[in-house]
């Protein structure tokens, strides 16, 4: 119908820009908002709203652009969006529009809306055939740390070589044959079961512990995202075990015994793309509890368009480059190390991987693996008695770093101070959702 001002940036050093929200007809949403370098209201044929049936709600996420002018009066600010609702089931698609604002607070409704893809075929996704074209085609390499202990293996290696399966009130743990056919199946994450290491043979165990990376592979889960026009392939790997952690305190480097440590270890890292044209646009790095998507221009690549992915000494956390990535209080310098770096220690996704789910290729196309159904813990909980070692700790710092017990356990991660059994791949909230980020 016409247009509303929201952002004129004609400041004290010249910098002329207008920003206008287009006022869109009754049962009708604006897509975004337009961008002018002269005052004048935009013609009204220079963007179209879209009926109001055929979109979706959409939420900032990103901050692109921040006016930080000591003369403004209000802050404005710049953010990318993306549908509100998203994974595999959801069918909101985003259109590459910002929002903007100089009062936005988190929670608000947004002036602006996205698109909602109708077609249920999700024709636009790739057939068997063409996902193993493009893993081959662009699954990086995953770099483990020259020190890693605990490597990776597969998980029929893990289940042949001792692995139990132990119920709750009962002593003895059962051995799991290779498909991991033997595990209750489907239900809930109701604690009545978990996995554990071979418990009667010590070497065994230390042997387990350490993984065997020339059976390891990349578990994939293939699935639509934003509504089909994107194909997101989950790559999840598995470690038998996680090892301690390694804080960093300022200038100074404390290994721990047990803090951090747990049985069994999942982690995954997630290529993102496009269906209307196969490339590849961003990867999800997952980290702990959270996790970050990096562009593909930002990405570290060693042959032809595939990249590479770096796993943290003993956590596994995924990387896009070598180095050392703090988790905990960033500022102070204080938290648990997560350190990546090439070594002779790899896996090779484009050509060691399997496809244990597909859904929307329809049921029987990929069968999943028995072991995939087991809903349950993956490990035992432990919890760590973490006084000890942060009264340790707190004997070999300096004057100026010294803090009580209470004040230095809430500068770490909460998780190194108690681990419950992880779970599998498809009992996480991403399987069918999106990512954390």
């Amino acid at each position: 119908m016409n247009y509303t001002l929201v952002y004129n940036a004609n400041t004290l050093y010249k910098e002329v820009g207008y920003i206008w929200l287009p006022n869109a007809p009754v049962g009708y949403k604006a897509m975004g908002f337009v961008a002018t370098a002269e005052p004048n209201e935009p013609n009204l044929d220079e963007v179209r709203c879209v009926r109001a049936d055929l979109t979706e709600s959409c939420e900032t996420c990103e901050v692109v652009f921040s006016a930080n002018s000591f003369f403004a009066k209000r802050q404005f600010q710049v953010w990318k969006t993306r549908p509100c609702k998203r994974g595999m089931l959801c069918r909101g698609v985003s259109v590459g529009t910002f929002f903007c604002s100089t009062s936005f607070t988190k929670g608000d409704e947004l002036t602006v809306a996205c698109l909602k893809n109708f077609d249920s075929s999700l024709q636009a996704m790739p057939n068997l055939e063409q996902v193993h074209a493009l893993i081959k085609h662009y699954g990086p390499t995953v770099y483990f740390h020259p020190d890693e202990i605990y490597l990776p293996s597969s998980v029929p290696w893990f289940f042949s070589n001792g692995a139990l399966l132990f119920k709750d009130g009962k002593d003895n743990g059962i051995a799991i044959d290779a498909k991991g056919s033997n595990l209750p199946a489907g239900g809930r994450n109701d604690g009545k079961y978990w996995l554990d290491l071979p418990n009667k043979d010590v070497e065994n165990r230390q042997t387990v512990k350490c993984g065997k990376i020339e059976t390891a592979e990349l578990y994939v889960h293939v699935k639509p995202a934003e509504g089909g026009t994107f194909t997101d392939i989950a790559m999840w790997i598995f470690c038998p075990f996680n090892g301690p952690a390694t804080l960093k305190v300022g200038l100074i480097n404390l290994s721990l015994n047990k803090v951090g440590e747990h049985v069994c270890d999942w982690e995954h890292y997630t290529l993102r793309i496009s269906n209307f044209s196969g490339e590849l646009c961003s990867v999800y790095f997952s980290e702990h509890s959270g996790g970050e998507w990096v562009d593909a221009r930002d990405l570290e690549f060693i042959e032809g368009n595939k990249s590479v992915v770096y796993a943290s000494r003993n956590g596994h956390a995924s990387f896009p480059h070598p180095g050392c990535y703090l988790q905990g209080n960033t500022k102070l310098g204080i938290g648990a190390r997560n350190d990546c770096a090439k070594s002779k220690y790899y896996v090779d996704s484009s050509s060691k991987y399997r496809i244990i789910a597909a859904e929307y290729l329809g049921e029987g196309t990929v069968v999943e693996p028995p072991w995939l159904q087991y809903m349950r813990e993956w490990g035992p909980t432990i919890e760590y008695k973490s006084g000890y070692e942060v009264d340790d700790i707190i004997k070999h710092l300096p004057s100026f770093f010294r803090f009580s017990v209470e004040t230095l356990v809430e500068l770490f991660p909460t998780e190194l101070y108690g681990e419950a059994g992880p779970t599998g791949p498809k009992e996480k909230n991403n399987w069918f959702g999106d990512e954390r980020w």
